[in-house]
Order: structure tokens, then C-alpha cells, then sequence
């Protein structure tokens, strides 16, 4: 059971851990996970029953925490819009603030004139810094910036720093003003990637058309979607044609068309007709709907930089406290010397020490990578996926439906004792209740979809093929394995091949053909470009079919004849051949694969569209079957994770720099403000950089 709390107006990444912290203390509350960039907070309940005072309980620590936060039930039409006209008063605030500041500096006056002037330029920027700080002390809430500020400038003050004092906390609400603007800015160009949820469903009634919500519409019902409109729910064309822009869903830029009989997909763009749906799954379920859900709870999946920075701004905080405290009284009381002067260096010491540019940039980093990767059509599940998708040094694939199309063509009959036509008559019988694409094939080149009513009765061997009864006759088709197990000979064919036995004896052989996807190749080049160095195929196919595959593509080695649990097998073997901190990757179809996605390091589904094993299964989803993807995927991580790691060198160097400056009497208190709110500002500036995939 879960319960799903939007935080509109929460820019404070401390705050946010401090709200999920706390409500995962909350009674009936079993986890809470805290999204940031997304503002969510989902709340896993141990039942119903205790969702309304869960809910009320987690909406009073908010309040407590972050009183102008709103707490919102449904994540529907809750987009926040920058407030505009609340920036302009907070920079006409500042501005008159900073007047008042320039005239108790610049202008000759007696003191008491210049210190109106300065506590006035002071309260005026950080009236509310001192009144949080007041509210948060009184709850026990005593590490966070709006302590450490009210506390280094409150300092300033008492050592008669006026002018100091005044200017950093200018500064400081400067800085934190900008930065919120620019966090806002993120999620916007991040939403903006991801602006795919329809509005609304044209409902077509006996009273005409209606305009409903998605989630009103059932299954059967019919919709129209006009041109230049987006496709609300999934279904199939029951009228009409139109080029669809897919771009939102796939990445692709080239249209694909749509006629009646074809499968459509909701988040498409209608571009030059009007199509006649009729929808095939409710709203919930929908394409958009999954991939919605994916990037949204992407930010739960946490990296190993996210989680250390999480633990680090815990404990950081108090120690510069401690060592702040010690800074201002220690030398003083050991050495004799100046008070004034250390309890100075100590307030800078304090003013450097809020960890913001490091909580915020680093899950905007990640954050923006997954939005960048889904524009392209790939959906990466969390921080932790993003960054073991950098380390990939090798990448295996499956074969049919991955690096080949998986549309089959039957090119071959070969009966024994039987005519062509009963051999694909019988074989075509024995895959009626299959999907697989060979037996698509076969019941295609047979010229019989609908087997119904016919009396047939099927079992399926894993790995291996069917047996089925049909008119009075015990079939066999499938592989050699079957066949020897049942004591047959089969012939000796190689290549794409269903064997089939008849009552006990061989009765011939069908050859199907497969051919490989346009860009197969190409993938391979990349990958190798991105930096894989290995690059395995683990097919059950045939060997020598297995082999021109191979070679077509530049496949560094293969694995033929392989049963699903044997492809496990081989997985485990490549994983045991890379060195620490390397990671394998394994690309299949999403459907029959699901235990070797699930054992490689990074599972990579194609052509996620409609495939919920894919979504369930896999790490990364590729919403096309271009397997060249993947290794977009590997640069876009790597450019992440390069940022990430840009983020953290240059935010505690810089601070470990000023904190050094500052213990020796070389930092003023402006340049330890610069330490805090303007490198968390340029490392939310490069973090941007990560949503341009």
C-alpha cells in the first residue's frame, strides 16, 4: 500500500531528507522515499487503514519543517510555476537592502546613523533566516543553514563586524534566491523532456464527443484524435490514417505511419489526420502512464555518490561546528591571544560549512542524465543504474528479436515420407497457441492463424519445442534436443530449423530465415567507441547460423545452442572474466529474457513499448529495437557521472580551501559566503549541463 505526497514549493534538499527521515518514524509507515527533483514523497504504509493519519501526521512535519511547502494527494496537474512576481519583491528586497548596506558603508555619518543603516540592510535580507532558525532550534532542529548563518552573523554583530555581518547575509539570501531559480529551472527543462501526459480523451458517445479525462476512458471504448493532438491511451486504428511523431516516446525524429488494424501507443503526436481509436488498455496501464511512473520514481534509486553525500552532510555539518567553537576559543584561552580576532576566523568557519552546493548538484546531476537518456528513448531506472552503465566494459546480447528482427520467413521445407503441405500443416498445428515469432512464421506460411475448434491440445517443453495432439496425430517440432530426447534422429541441418516428428517418427525439417536490424552493426562500432571491450552474443539458435550473425556484426565471440538457463550459465562465466569495478551489461527482447536481465549488471530491455516483462525486468529500457542505443546510453551515462564527480572535486575543494584560508585569518566572511551559496550555484550551473544529452 502507498501513498504519494507532491511538496510543491520544496527547494531545500536538507529539508527534504529531514522530511523523509522523519516521517518514516511516522506510525504505519514501513519506508519513505524521497524524491527531490520530482518534489515526491511516497510513503510505503503497512495498511489502508493507516493512510488518512499517516498522511496527516507527514503533513504536520512538513508544516513544522518547511511551512510555506503545500502538501498535495494527487500528482495530477500540480506542475509549479515559477513565481515570477514573488522573484521580482525578493530581488527589490535585496536591492533595497543592499542601498541601505552601500549608505552605511560609503556615506561619512556618526555611528549610530551608519548602525541603523546596517541592521536595517540586515533584517530586511535575513529576517526570515533568523525567524527559521528560532523555529528549528525550538524543535530540536539545530544543524542547518539558517542556524549556521543566523549564528556566524548574529556573531559578526557582537564583535561590532556590522558592515560584515550585513553583507553576508546580503549575500547569502542573494545566492540562495539564484539558486532556487536555477533548481527550478532544472526541473522545469527535465519536465519539459518529459511532457508526454495527455490532458484529456475525446470520448466518442451517442451524444457525440466528449471531452473526459484518460483515466475515465475503458477498454473498448472508441477515441478520436484530431491532428496535432496527442494520443491519450493505447489501442488499435479502427479508422483512419496519419504520420505519428513519436520522438517523446522513442527519441525517434523520423514519423512512422499509422492506419486501421495498426497498434498505437499513448504519448504519440497525431500529425497530419484524424484516427478512430479503440482503446485497448485503461489509463493506468498505458505506455505513458509506465514511463511516467519510471522516470518519476528514477530519483528512489539512489547512486553511490547520492548516498554518500546523504551520509557526509549529516555528519559534516556538526564537525565544522565543533571545530568552529574550538577555532574561536582554544587559541585564545591556550596562547593569549586575541579573542576577537579567532571568534572572526570561527564565524567564517561557520558560514562555510552548510554542504548545499554537494546535496543539490549531485541528484540534479542524476537526475538530468536519466531526463537526457529519456529523450533519447531510454529509460534508465535511477542513479544506480546511470552510474553502472558508465563502468560497462562489456556488453552481451541475445540474438533473435535483438541484433536480428525477429520477423522470421519460412525459406525451406524438407519432409520425409510426408508432402510439403501436411509438414507445414502439422507444424503449423503444433505452434497454434504460440506467439513466439518462428511460430508466427510457420502458422503464416501455413496460411492458418485460427486453429480454434479443432480439437488440439499442446504442451510446451522449455527450451526445447511443443508436443501437441492434432487430428488423431502426436506431434513433436522443435529442436534436436527434443527429437533425440524422444529417441528420433533428426537431420543434421543447420541454421534457423524446426524439426518435426509425427507419431513416434521423423517426418522433415522447416527452414526459416531472420534478418539483422539496419543499425546491428553500427551498434557494435559504438559501443567499442564508448569504451566496451567486449562484445558476446548467447543465442539458442543454431551454431553456423549463430556464426554468420556474428561475423556480419563484429561480435567478439558467441554462444550457440544454448538452453535460458544455460544463457544464465553464461552470464555468470563473463561476469567471473572482468575485473573489479567492471560491469556487463546484457541486451535482450525483454520477454523471454528476464532471468538473464535480471543476473548481468545491467539489464537492457528493447523495444520496451507495451512490454511489461521489459519494464519489470530491466535496468535500462529501450523504447526502439535500435541496439545502437545502448551505447548512447553508456556515453550519457559517463558525461553524468564525469559531471558528478567535477561537482564533488571542485565543492569541497573549494571549501576545504576557505576553511583552511579562514583558520589562518585569510578569509573575510564574504568570501566564505561565496564557498557556500556561489559554488553551489556554478555546480548547479554544470549540473545542467547533464540534462543535454
Amino acid at each position: 500500500m502507498e501513498a504519494v505526497l507532491i511538496l510543491n514549493g520544496l527547494n531545500c534538499p536538507d529539508c527534504a531528507e529531514k522530511i523523509r527521515r522523519r516521517a518514516q518514524n511516522v506510525d504505519g509507515v514501513k519506508a519513505a522515499e524521497m524524491n527531490f527533483m520530482s518534489k515526491e514523497l511516497r510513503l510505503i504504509l503497512e495498511s489502508e487503514s493507516q493512510k488518512e493519519n499517516a498522511i496527516e501526521e507527514v503533513k504536520k512535519i512538513v508544516s513544522d519543517i518547511e511551512p510555506d511547502v503545500e502538501v498535495l494527494l494527487d500528482s495530477a496537474n500540480t506542475e509549479e510555476e515559477f513565481d515570477k512576481n514573488s522573484f521580482k519583491m525578493e530581488i527589490a528586497k535585496l536591492f533595497a537592502a543592499f542601498s541601505f548596506f552601500l549608505a552605511g558603508v560609503l556615506i561619512p555619518m556618526p555611528f549610530w546613523w551608519e548602525f541603523s543603516f546596517l541592521i536595517l540592510a540586515y533584517f530586511l535580507s535575513g529576517w526570515e533566516v533568523l525567524v527559521r532558525a528560532i523555529k528549528n532550534i525550538l524543535k530540536g532542529e539545530i544543524f542547518d543553514e539558517n542556524f549556521l548563518m543566523a549564528l556566524a552573523t548574529i556573531g559578526a554583530f557582537a564583535i561590532k563586524e556590522f558592515p560584515e555581518a550585513a553583507a553576508v547575509m546580503i549575500f547569502y539570501q542573494a545566492g540562495e534566491l539564484f539558486q532556487d531559480y536555477a533548481v527550478n529551472r532544472s526541473r522545469k527543462s527535465i519536465a519539459k523532456l518529459m511532457d508526454i501526459r495527455p490532458d484529456s480523451a475525446n470520448l466518442k458517445t451517442s451524444d457525440g464527443i466528449k471531452a473526459v479525462s484518460p483515466d475515465k476512458v475503458a477498454i473498448g471504448d472508441i477515441i478520436i484524435v484530431k491532428p496535432g493532438e496527442k494520443i491519450p491511451l493505447d489501442g488499435v486504428v479502427e479508422n483512419g490514417s496519419s504520420l505519428l511523431d513519436t520522438s517523446a516516446m522513442t527519441g525517434e525524429s523520423v514519423p512512422r505511419a499509422a492506419k486501421a488494424g495498426d497498434e498505437v501507443i499513448s504519448g504519440c503526436i497525431s500529425l497530419d489526420g484524424a484516427l478512430e481509436i479503440r482503446v485497448t488498455k485503461p489509463f493506468g496501464e498505458s505506455a505513458v502512464s509506465k514511463i511516467l511512473e519510471l522516470v518519476q520514481r528514477a530519483g528512489e534509486k539512489k547512486s553511490r555518490p547520492e548516498r554518500f553525500i546523504t551520509r557526509f552532510a549529516r555528519v559534516y555539518t556538526p564537525i565544522v561546528v565543533i571545530a568552529a567553537a574550538l577555532l574561536a576559543f582554544v587559541p585564545p584561552l591556550a596562547f593569549g591571544l586575541e579573542l576577537r580576532d579567532w571568534v572572526y576566523r570561527a564565524l567564517s568557519f561557520l558560514v562555510v560549512s552548510c554542504p548545499c552546493a554537494l546535496v543539490i548538484s549531485i541528484p540534479l546531476s542524476f537526475f538530468g542524465g536519466i531526463g537526457g537518456a529519456s529523450s533519447k528513448g531510454i529509460l534508465v531506472k535511477g542513479g544506480i543504474s546511470l552510474e553502472a552503465l558508465s563502468k560497462c566494459k562489456a556488453v552481451a546480447f541475445d540474438k533473435t528479436g535483438t541484433l536480428t528482427k525477429g520477423v522470421f520467413e519460412v525459406d525451406g521445407i524438407y519432409p520425409q515420407k510426408i508432402s510439403k503441405d501436411e509438414l507445414l500443416k502439422f507444424a503449423a498445428a503444433a505452434e497454434s497457441f504460440s506467439n513466439h515469432p518462428i511460430a508466427v512464421s510457420i502458422k503464416r506460411a501455413a496460411g492458418i492463424d485460427d486453429f480454434s475448434g479443432r480439437g488440439i491440445s499442446a504442451r510446451e517443453i522449455a527450451g526445447k519445442g511443443v508436443e501437441a495432439g492434432f487430428d488423431g496425430h502426436r506431434i513433436l517440432a522443435g529442436n534436436k534436443a527434443l527429437m533425440l530426447e524422444n529417441g528420433i534422429t533428426p537431420s543434421d541441418a543447420e541454421g534457423t530449423v524446426v524439426h518435426v516428428a509425427l507419431d513416434g517418427e521423423y517426418a522433415g525439417y522447416i527452414s526459416l530465415s531472420d534478418t539483422l536490424r539496419s543499425d546491428a552493426a553500427q551498434a557494435v562500432k559504438k559501443l567499442k567507441a564508448a569504451g566496451v571491450e567486449k562484445v558476446f552474443m548467447l543465442t539458442g539458435d543454431g551454431t553456423e547460423n549463430a556464426k554468420k550473425v556474428a561475423s556480419a556484426v563484429g561480435i567478439d565471440a558467441f554462444y550457440a545452442n544454448l538452453l535460458p538457463h544455460e544463457k544464465v550459465e553464461k552470464v555468470e562465466e563473463i561476469l567471473s572474466g572482468l575485473k573489479d569495478g567492471e560491469k556487463l551489461a546484457f541486451a535482450g527482447d525483454g520477454i523471454n529474457d528476464a532471468p538473464v536481465l535480471a543476473r548481468a549488471d545491467i539489464g537492457i530491455a528493447m523495444g520496451g513499448l507495451g512490454s511489461d516483462a521489459a519494464i519489470e525486468a530491466a535496468d535500462v529500457v529501450l523504447m526502439t529495437d535500435e541496439p545502437s542505443k545502448i551505447a548512447d546510453g553508456i556515453r550519457i551515462s559517463k558525461k553524468t557521472i564525469r559531471i558528478v564527480k567535477q561537482n564533488i572535486v571542485f565543492a569541497i575543494s573549494i571549501k576545504i580551501l576557505v576553511l583552511i584560508l579562514a583558520a589562518f585569518g585569510l578569509a573575510p566572511m564574504w568570501l566564505a559566503v561565496f564557498a557556500d551559496v556561489g559554488v553551489a550555484f556554478l555546480a548547479i550551473l554544470n549540473a545542467l549541463r547533464a540534462i543535454r544529452a
